[in-house]
């Protein structure tokens, strides 16, 4: 088959996707009264390759401009038409229809990849109106500010930052700290938006569950603090802390998984034992009490400006340490400094372990590592609740903990050489 047809038939798909879309969103209006449906989407991406193929043949890149022009003064004139007698002011239609004619003209002339890509990536945007226009209502200004910080985070701030080490030991890369503190926030806030599509009245366990994707620790001492005013169902809020513990082992995998696969041969089968661990003690503390508490608001937006300086500036301190402690001791260096920091942030001692690999630390010696900041973090986590929490919240969360810990030390011995 002739390139130039099927390329042409890709700019008319393009154009009778989004035509699709369209038509639907318009299905219960009369014939003839709107200025595009499925057939003037469909012909408006024809035209696009043809004036495109026209334009190749000629050597003229002006007779797809001049078209392009004509097509626009044409659809908007019609447009305005329509809108003048429905008293609309949206512009989408329009706009969409220049889309797709550009989309077929590069279809033909240029990356037919990319504009059948784009084709579907516009027909889903907008498809999602109503979902986009809901989000809209519910989003806040603090949500706003978040996506803002992540744009400038992340198209400004990082692009600026130099991408080498700046220590003697190879362990301070400002970029690379960057980086990794973007991703975190951005894991975390996933767990944000999972909390407010929820919502603050759906249960004690999706709030729990939730709020421990963005901190354990965070949950745990909220649960604390609730175990204090509630004396009917503290069985069930030390299980909720269990089921957080869990999934703080399985985001620290999820982690390791992502940034280095190499590392997770030597951390997933303990710490997935003591997940399951948590989440068996956890299920049998619910199970046993009959309250039905509520969970409360226990995430925090992960892109509050103070607390992500902080996180870096801790990130960037423990990994130069730990490189220091890894080249200056070896192993047993950098079993400390990770249990130290993940007493306080696993998410920091896990990164700055995981950085190690690159600079020639066994990936064995890094797993241990980030086994010991689970562990650390655990017994963080319990101090916590011991000092925040009655007796009958902790001592279950306690035995939890204990049960995890014993549970993933016999895995890990038992696979270990």
């Amino acid at each position: 088959m002739d390139p130039l047809i099927a390329r042409l038939g890709l700019a008319l798909a393009i154009g009778l996707l989004v035509g699709l879309e369209r038509g639907w969103q318009e299905r219960d209006a009369p014939d003839r009264s709107r200025t595009a449906g499925i057939r003037t989407f469909g012909i408006s991406g024809l035209l696009g390759g043809v004036l495109a193929a026209l334009a190749n043949a000629v050597g003229a890149v002006s007779v797809l401009v001049g078209g392009f022009i004509a097509f626009a003064a044409i659809l908007a004139w019609y447009k305005a038409r329509e809108a003048a007698h429905d008293e609309d002011f949206s512009v989408t239609s329009v706009v969409a229809g220049l889309v797709v004619f550009a989309l077929g003209a590069l279809s033909v002339s240029g990356d037919y990849r990319a504009a059948a890509a784009g084709g579907a990536a516009l027909a889903a945007v907008l498809a999602s109106r109503e979902i986009l226009h809901g989000l809209l209502k519910r989003l806040t200004w603090v949500e706003l500010r978040s996506a803002l910080i992540l744009a400038v985070m992340t198209a400004i701030v990082l692009p600026l930052l130099p991408n080498r080490t700046m220590d003697p030991w190879g362990g301070f890369n400002p970029w690379e700290v960057w980086f990794l503190t973007v991703l975190m926030a951005s894991i975390s806030f996933a767990g944000y938006v999972a909390v407010r599509i929820l919502g603050n009245t759906r249960g004690l366990l999706v709030s729990s569950l939730a709020g421990a994707i963005v901190s354990s620790t965070a949950v745990t001492l909220a649960l604390a603090r609730n175990a204090t005013t509630s004396e009917a169902n503290r069985l069930a809020l030390a299980g909720a802390a269990s089921l957080a513990a869990m999934v703080s082992v399985l985001r620290v995998c999820a982690v390791v998984l992502i940034i280095e696969p190499s590392v997770f041969a030597s951390v997933a089968i303990p710490a997935i034992v003591a997940a399951l661990a948590f989440a068996v003690c956890g299920a049998l503390l619910l199970a046993r009490d009959s309250g039905d508490g509520e969970g409360s608001a226990i995430a925090r937006n992960p892109f509050e400006l103070g607390p992500l300086l902080l996180f870096a500036l801790l990130f960037a301190v423990v990994a130069t340490a730990s490189a220091g402690l890894a080249a200056e001791f070896g192993g047993r260096g950098l079993l400390a400094s990770s249990a130290l920091a993940g007493t306080f942030d696993v998410d920091v001692s896990v990164l700055g372990a995981l950085r190690l690999v690159e600079h020639g630390v066994p990936t064995e010696t890094v797993g241990q590592a980030v086994l010991a900041a689970l562990a650390a973090n655990a017994l963080g986590r319990l101090l916590l609740a011991v000092l925040a929490g009655p007796v009958k919240f902790w001592v279950p969360l306690a035995v939890a903990t204990l049960i995890a810990a014993a549970m993933g030390t016999g895995a890990m011995v038992l696979l270990s050489p």
